[in-house]
């Protein structure tokens, strides 16, 4: 197989998965939390045990995960949703974007503040 410029072997993602390309749950977005157990096990095949070291005992977005292990996103679903059927590894979806404030209420709040001040 011919290398990448990077000397690394081109691996196609669908051989890091065993052949599946969907992952077993839709839940699985880009910035999900996932969370790795620290206890690895015997026998686990290879890119699912890397997916489990960069965890680490930590937590890592989707995203972060598959930068870290050079995989595309679809691939890195894939995995986590098996390690999470497992048991292995937790997810958390993406916190929602907060709530814009309102201008009129943050004006009235700095008045006060001002008003307190003097």
């Amino acid at each position: 197989m011919t290398g990448r410029r990077s000397g690394r072997p081109l691996v196609p993602a669908y051989l890091s998965t065993g052949g599946v390309a969907r992952p077993t749950r839709n839940s699985l977005e880009r910035l999900s939390l996932l969370t790795g157990d620290e206890h690895v096990p015997d026998g686990l095949p290879a890119a699912r045990h890397a997916l489990l070291k960069a965890l680490d005992g930590g937590s890592l977005t989707v995203v972060e995960t598959a930068a870290l292990l050079e995989l595309p996103v679809s691939a890195v679903r894939v995995l986590a949703a098996d390690l999470i059927d497992l048991g292995l590894v937790s997810a958390r979806p993406p916190v929602p974007p907060a709530a814009l404030h309102d201008p009129d209420l943050l004006k009235r709040v700095a008045d006060g503040l001002r008003a307190l001040k003097q």
